[in-house]
């Protein structure tokens, strides 16, 4: 749905970005991260069709971003940063203006507009003027010119900030909803609203890709190796002689937990080419002991892209 085959941008004679290539399919839910002035933003303006790159390919649905422009950008629907709202029109009056610019004609444009209100949850607002919105709701107003047009690709960049807790967690509601049925592409600094709702990450560093792969993938990789932690009711020396015969163990971490039942929290460092979860339940099960919890742990994304993008 989105591919970029070796794209250059130049400032001038500063390179933001540089020999970049990456594909997106259809219905992925893709985070596109990196530090500020990695190329992130280039990237995206690129991806839009607000800017050309200097060289390389980048199509949207097979349509070159350059060459076919207006029937690549017929695919997109975007959310900017900073939306453009005009703030002395009401929220109905501002996304039927946006349908028409998007070409929607007036036999469709009441419907269409209709559905998005319901959608983006702005029924009780539909003849509010924009300029008294809270940041929330000008968010989902943003949101709903960005899909009124139905757009196969839906690019989001930082949708939640500057909004309250409440706002945030039926904001990114309202996106897990729309990721069904758009190809869709998050930029944000909020890393854990990356991790819940997007199923890959790209990194961006240095106006080079860093990284590309699932979050736990990418955990594995960058870590070296698989992190597991147990809960036991059992010997914790016993326990840990047992654990540490299993091959492929790298190293054990032990500390004892207080509540009703007394019990033990081992945390278990692997091979990442080995997967020892079901050696370690055999081993629980051949010994007696009770197990109250295993669980895969791999590193945060805050971890991740910290690992990534910094260098001692």
């Amino acid at each position: 749905m989105i591919e970029l085959n070796n794209i250059t941008k130049y400032y001038g004679n500063f390179p933001a970005v540089t020999d970049i290539s990456f594909k997106i399919d259809k219905g992925e839910i893709v985070g596109l991260l990196g530090p500020n002035g990695a190329g992130k933003s280039t990237t995206m303006k690129m991806i839009t069709g607000y800017m050309p790159p200097t060289s390389g390919e980048l199509s949207i649905d097979n349509y070159d971003i350059v060459q076919q422009s207006i029937e690549a950008r017929k695919k997109i629907g975007y959310l900017p940063e900073t939306v453009p709202l005009y703030t002395d029109m009401t929220v109905y009056s501002y996304i039927e203006f946006m349908g028409k610019l998007r070409g929607i004609n007036s036999k469709t444009i009441k419907n269409k507009v209709n559905n998005v209100v319901e959608i983006c949850k702005l029924g009780d607002y539909r003849n509010s003027l924009i300029s008294k919105l809270s940041k929330g709701y000008r968010q989902r107003v943003g949101i709903a010119q960005a899909i009124i047009h139905e757009p196969e690709v839906l690019i989001l960049d930082e949708p939640t900030i500057g909004i309250d807790p409440n706002q945030v967690v039926e904001t990114r509601q309202l996106i897990k909803n729309l990721s069904g049925e758009h190809t869709l592409v998050l930029s944000s600094h909020i890393l854990p609203e990356v991790s819940t709702i997007c199923e890959r990450v790209l990194i961006i560093n240095e106006g080079e890709i860093a990284a590309s792969d699932t979050i736990e993938n990418l955990s594995s990789l960058v870590s070296g190796t698989s992190k597991i932690e147990i809960d036991i009711i059992g010997s914790p020396q016993s326990v840990q002689t047992e654990i540490e015969k299993i091959d492929g163990v790298k190293a054990i971490d032990l500390w004892v937990k207080k509540s009703t039942n007394e019990f033990t929290t081992f945390s278990i460092e692997s091979d990442i080419s080995k997967d020892i979860r079901s050696e370690i339940s055999k081993t629980i099960i051949n010994n007696g002991w009770e197990l109250l919890r295993l669980e895969a742990m791999g590193m945060s994304l805050e971890d991740i892209f910290l690992k990534i993008t910094t260098t001692e």
